[in-house]
Formats: structure tokens, C-alpha cells, sequence
């Protein structure tokens, strides 16, 4: 791993510092979209429609049982940017031994919880019975193997905690064109159905689950993996738990309320669930500019709030969102004017492109809003207040989302209801982030003391 002046953020040019840091994150996600995209673009090529739906709906299931160590991963991730800040080895290395003993015992469990309550989760959900087996088989496929991408999200969390958000590159890089070429052995030269495209992701993350940990064992700093070290330290499991599991609540109920949109899609058939899931993976991309932005700026606001820098954390975090808003905006635009092309390389029916255009259509000039939600509350998270965005987004992104869909979805019978669901909650948690940011003294960190040590 890099040296720690190399990846500190509390020194140099700010613009330059959340730039050098979000370009390899950048790559990465784009890399790591290309899992799901990979899966995406052959199933619905090589399938066909009915398997492009399957795999396309277990996506909301995948988040509802993964999303929630996403969140106490960002906590642990907090944690160790803020103690890094501040040089405090000591506490940085009973953090990083807690993250990784929790997410062994995480990945089991959704390993176990995973391949025997998907199936009747997707039959909740009113997947229709011509897809339910594929998609059963897709999922159980995938959990059977989630241990590897919970492991790759504690290490990664543990890389970018520190500014090292290049190795991560890397080792996407390896194991996303793994994915692609297993994609095309297992489905066509072995002629296997949409479990193949799920066994191909596992086997994938495991080639960077592995890289991951040999880079951590030979690490020469604070971070580095000490077997001896490996177990959950109470008091840092608390502080990891408290600034966490506000996201990890944040993460699991939101993707319970897309199960619930995701029901709404598949009340119109399975030309909406292939065209609206199709969509989804053109807008995973889009919201690539997002997601390392939002990771830089956490990382940012952590480390510099750890080493006490307010004005400094207040210039990053305006600098990271307004970046972040620009460039989603005009990757929106681009979608909405090339929304048929885009669909069209994933839906082959016309009925299935023309969802997923219509959907384009209405989501993607809203984009700037999206960003803004996250990245604001990535400011948040990053100074140790991740309960405000939880509540805010559970406000408008779960209750309001949802109650709007179960009144005028069954009135209206159409799906124009679920298409604009989607930019009255990004403007209303927009709108709400804003106002507590700009009456509230956030530039404190609310727990300072570290960790008592045993």
C-alpha cells in the first residue's frame, strides 16, 4: 500500500486531492458495472428476453440483503478515515481487524439466508411464474458465493478509507474482464442458463477478494492484516455499529421500497421488467460520477474533520458536489437524446425497448438532483452524522416513494406512476439535506474520544 503522505488528504490542493482520488474509484465502479452490465448484455443476447427479466429483477433483491453491510462497511470506513487523520495507528488497526472479522460472519450469514429465502422472496415480490425459476436459480447462484463480494467491500472500504483508491482499480479491472469472458464460456460454449452469468460474477469476485487481502497481508502500514489481530474488538465494534448502522438501516429499507417498485414493474409484464431493467443498467452507469464523488467526499470530510481542518472540509465538500452535479446532468443529457440506441443493445422486443425508453425519458434530466442527495449526504456520513440522511431518505425515498405508488398506481393502471416516482423523492430529499446543512453545525465531530483501550 501506498505511503501515508501519499494518501493523506489533509494536505495539497483540494480540488486536486478528491480529483487524483475520484478518478481510480471512477474506473473501478465503471469496471465493477460492468459485472451486472456483462450479465445483462449477454443474457439478454444469448437468452433472450424472458432471461434478460430474471436476472433483471433479482437486482433489487441482491441490494435488500447485501445493502445493509454496505452500510456498516461505510461506518467502518468513517472510522478508519477519521483515526487515520488523526495518526492514531493503534485505534486505526483495531478497526480494520473488527471490519474484517464482521464481514466473515456477515457473509455467512447471507450466504445461508440468501439460497433458501430468495426463491419465496421473488414470489413475494409477484415475479411471474414464467420467470420465478430462472431467476431463483440466478439468485441462490450468487449468494451461494456473496461471502467473496462482502470480503472485497470490507477491503476496498478498508483502501479508499486511507486514500488508496487505486489497488481497488485494479483489481476490478482483473476481475470484471474475468467476468465478461466467463460470461460467454459458461452461457455459450457450455450452454448453461442464467446460472451460469451468476456463477461467473462469484468465481470474479473472488479473483479480487484475493488480490485484496495478499495486498493487505504485505502491507507495510497501519493497515496491514495481522492474523494474531483478527478478532471484534467491543469497543470498536460499537463505534463502527453507531456510525454505520444508520446507513446500513438507510440502505436496506430503500432497497425494500425498490422490491416494492420492482413489484409495481412487474405488474405490467415482462416486456416492462426487461425494458426497465435494461434502463437500470444504462443508469447504473450514469451514476458512476455519483458513487466515487460520494466516496471521496466521504473519505475527505473524515480524515480532514479528524485532523480538525473545518474550513478546509467545507471547501472539499462544496467542491465534490457541485462537481458531482455537473457531471451527472450531462451524462442525464446524454441518455434522454440517445435512449433508443442505449435500450436497444440490451431489450430485443420492441414492446420491452419502448418501456425502457419511456422510463429514460422521464428520469435521466433529473439526474443533478440524484447526485446531489447522495453527495450531500455523504458530507454527512463523513463527518459521523450519517442519522440525518438516514432519516431523510427513508422519509422520501421509502415512505413518500411507496405511498405514492400504492395510491395512484392502482387509479392511473399505467407506469408513468413509477417512472416519476423516482425525481419527485430525489428533489424532495434534495430540498431537506440542503435546509439541515445550512442551519445545523455539522462540522464537529459529535464522538471524538476514541475507542477505550482494553
Amino acid at each position: 500500500m501506498a505511503t501515508a503522505s501519499e494518501n493523506r488528504m489533509t494536505e495539497g490542493s483540494i480540488a486536486g486531492k478528491i480529483t487524483r482520488f475520484a478518478i481510480p474509484l471512477f474506473l473501478g465502479n465503471l469496471f465493477q458495472q460492468l459485472y451486472n452490465t456483462a450479465d445483462t448484455l449477454i443474457v439478454g443476447r444469448l437468452l433472450g428476453d424472458s432471461a434478460l427479466a430474471a436476472v433483471s429483477s433479482s437486482g433489487s433483491l441482491l441490494f435488500l440483503l447485501v445493502g445493509f453491510f454496505g452500510g456498516l462497511s461505510m461506518g467502518a470506513g468513517v472510522v478508519i478515515s477519521q483515526f487515520f487523520g488523526a495518526k492514531d495507528d493503534l485505534h486505526l488497526r483495531r478497526a480494520v481487524h473488527t471490519n474484517l472479522m464482521l464481514s466473515v460472519l456477515v457473509g455467512i450469514f447471507l450466504t445461508v439466508f440468501g439460497v433458501l429465502m430468495a426463491p419465496q422472496i421473488l414470489i413475494w415480490m409477484d415475479t411471474p411464474e414464467n420467470v420465478l425459476g430462472p431467476a431463483s436459480e440466478y439468485v441462490r447462484v450468487y449468494f451461494a458465493g456473496v461471502i467473496s463480494m462482502v470480503m472485497y467491500n470490507a477491503c476496498m472500504g478498508i483502501m479508499q478509507a486511507v486514500g488508496d483508491s487505486r489497488h481497488p482499480l485494479y483489481y476490478l479491472i482483473i476481475s470484471s474482464c474475468s467476468n465478461i469472458v466467463l460470461d460467454i464460456v459458461f452461457i455459450r460454449f457450455f450452454r448453461m442458463s442464467v446460472g451460469g452469468a451468476a456463477f461467473a460474477t462469484v468465481l470474479s469476485q473472488m479473483f479480487s477478494v484475493i488480490l485484496c487481502l495478499i495486498r493487505l497481508f504485505r502491507a507495510d502500514t497501519a493497515c496491514k492484516i495481522r492474523v494474531r489481530e483478527l478478532k471484534i474488538d467491543r469497543e470498536m465494534l460499537i463505534k463502527i455499529i453507531r456510525y454505520g448502522l444508520p446507513s446500513a438501516m438507510q440502505n436496506s429499507v430503500i432497497a425494500l421500497a425498490n422490491v416494492v417498485v420492482q413489484s409495481n414493474i412487474n405488474y405490467f409484464g415482462e416486456a416492462a421488467m426487461a425494458g426497465c431493467g435494461a434502463y437500470a443498467k444504462i443508469e447504473g452507469f450514469s451514476f458512476l460520477p455519483v458513487t466515487c464523488f460520494t466516496a471521496a467526499i466521504t473519505t475527505f470530510v473524515g480524515q480532514n474533520l479528524g485532523a480538525g481542518l473545518r474550513d478546509r472540509v467545507k471547501k472539499g465538500a462544496a467542491s465534490g458536489v457541485i462537481t458531482a452535479m455537473l457531471l451527472a446532468e450531462l451524462i442525464g443529457l446524454v441518455i434522454f437524446i440517445a435512449a433508443p440506441v442505449l435500450i436497444s443493445a440490451f431489450a430485443t422486443g420492441a414492446e420491452a425497448i419502448a418501456f425502457g425508453i419511456q422510463k429514460s425519458r422521464v428520469s435521466a434530466l433529473f439526474f443533478l438532483l440524484c447526485a446531489a442527495s447522495h453527495c450531500l449526504s455523504a458530507v454527512l456520513r463523513g463527518a459521523g452524522r450519517a442519522n440525518v440522511p438516514m432519516l431523510i431518505t427513508l422519509a422520501s425515498w421509502c415512505v413518500i416513494r411507496v405511498t405514492i405508488l400504492k395510491i395512484f398506481v392502482p387509479i392511473t393502471q399505467t407506469i408513468d406512476i413509477v417512472n416519476w416516482v423516482y425525481p419527485i423523492t430525489w428533489s424532495i430529499s434534495t430540498l431537506a439535506l440542503i435546509i439541515y446543512i445550512l442551519r445545523v453545525d455539522w462540522l464537529t465531530i459529535a464522538d471524538k474520544k476514541p475507542a477505550a483501550e482494553e
